[in-house]
């Protein structure tokens, strides 16, 4: 099984970074008694055109064939974090990859939505592409100490 996140845009070196790294780090060391891999991050940047179509052109490209495709979409559905953590090891189980779709400021193009296996939203307001990343780091985290376990995810 391999977890990637396929993402617009660039982090720079700052805070949204740093929290990327931090719960990205975190869900390795507690995902790899779990049977889950570190989080691969490819990034995707169109200097001329910045359009929807050809920033899904290179998401395309960074999408693994094969893996379940999940794209964050503030249509999507919004599952609670338990069961999030379940359809991640649901994909663990059957030892299928996955690979978390982050679109750019204007979102993901219509045409690369249809490949989504499943869309998930972070709530009903619209968060800037960036901190998505953050937010998804962190909810990579909260399944995997959902499956340890751990108390860190107080239900």
């Amino acid at each position: 099984m391999r977890i990637d996140i396929a993402a617009v845009g660039r982090l720079k070196t700052g805070p949204e970074a740093a929290l990327v790294a931090d719960y990205l780090d975190r869900f390795a060391k507690t995902g790899r008694s779990l049977g889950l891999p570190a989080v691969s991050v490819h990034e995707v940047e169109d200097r001329r055109a910045g359009t929807m179509a050809a920033e899904a052109a290179l998401l395309s490209r960074a999408i693994p064939p094969g893996a379940a495709v999940v794209m964050m979409d503030e249509r999507g559905d919004q599952p609670t974090s338990p069961e999030f953590a379940a359809r991640l090891a649901g994909w663990r189980d059957q030892a299928r990859d996955v690979c978390f779709v982050i679109g750019g400021a204007d979102g993901l193009d219509p045409d690369l939505r249809t490949r989504a296996d499943w869309q998930i939203s972070l709530g009903r307001m619209v968060w800037p592409h960036l901190l998505v990343r953050v937010m998804l780091a962190e909810q990579l985290y909260r399944a995997a100490t959902i499956l340890a376990g751990s108390p860190y995810h107080r239900a």
